[in-house]
């Protein structure tokens, strides 16, 4: 029986004129967000801010993640003309911090990593945008991580997603070590470029394991860390386990800052891209 959503998550009204504004230049411009695909619950905030957080190499993934709303299945050809069509939404939109993310392309043999960097190429001869890539596990592939080092976006994030031991039942294509590894890989390669990962809470974790997890990335020395509620997109999704309350998030976050997370956001609807444009006021 599916579990009745608490007060504390009710999507509040947004402007539908600054919506409709910021849909109508990604479908001229052929371009993706995670906001749509993956049904995210801020959608309607952000898209109203003028914001959203760009999915590029298509809209369907390689894996077959349990919590995601994502198509699975053959992805689509590369579209090269997505690096300018996606700098000029930037530039379009005057972002002052963009997020880009993509689905997991398995089948490309770098990940993606050089479309990745041919976009922060673009991006940076159009806009002073601070930018934030949020990649793949890029199959643990070095020289693919390399490549999107090498073009110096303020942040890279890279999701954990959840505690270890629900990983073969929440991403069991994905190995929770080679995630961790990527995240000591970034600043084993760059020390300036900022790390973030995000977690997602109520799929059946411990307090014990989610503060276990902190450690883990505070041991990589990564940056910035938030943590949401699991939200199933629908029934053919993992079921909520808990639903958890706000002081729980409040007490996580006091946890994190403790640690010594430079920044943390810890609620029921954060998501990793949630308010990311805060961060430019961090990195710049």
């Amino acid at each position: 029986m599916e579990k009745r959503k608490p007060e504390w998550l009710k999507v509040k009204y947004q402007d539908p004129k600054k919506i409709a504004h910021v849909k109508r230049l990604l479908n001229n411009l052929s371009l993706h967000t995670v906001c749509e695909e993956a049904n995210c619950p801020n959608k309607m905030e952000c898209f109203s801010k003028g914001t959203a957080t760009f999915m590029v190499l298509g809209s369907v993934c390689t894996r077959n993640c349990k919590f995601c709303n994502v198509t699975k299945g053959t992805p689509e050809q590369v579209d090269e003309q997505e690096p300018f069509h996606l700098a000029q939404a930037v530039d379009e939109l005057q972002l002052r911090h963009v997020v880009i993310t993509t689905v997991t392309r398995d089948d490309l043999p770098d990940g993606g990593a050089a479309h990745f960097a041919r976009i922060i190429e673009e991006i940076r001869k159009r806009s002073t945008a601070t930018i934030e890539v949020l990649i793949s596990d890029l199959q643990g592939n070095k020289e693919a991580l390399q490549a999107i080092v090498d073009k110096q976006p303020e942040i890279i994030n890279h999701n954990l997603e959840t505690v270890p031991s629900l990983y073969a039942q929440v991403r069991p294509m994905a190995n929770y070590q080679q995630s961790l590894t990527l995240l000591a890989r970034v600043k084993e390669m760059d020390s300036e470029i900022f790390t973030k990962s995000g977690i997602m809470v109520g799929l059946g974790e411990t307090t014990e394991e989610v503060i276990a997890l902190m450690h883990d990335l505070r041991s990589v020395d990564c940056d910035f860390l938030t943590i949401g509620q699991y939200l199933a997109p629908s029934k053919n999704h993992l079921d909520v386990v808990e639903y958890v309350h706000p002081d729980i998030f409040s007490m996580y976050e006091e946890q994190a800052y403790a640690l010594g997370f430079k920044h943390v956001a810890s609620a029921p609807f954060v998501r990793s891209s949630y308010n990311a444009a805060d961060l430019s006021t961090i990195i710049r």
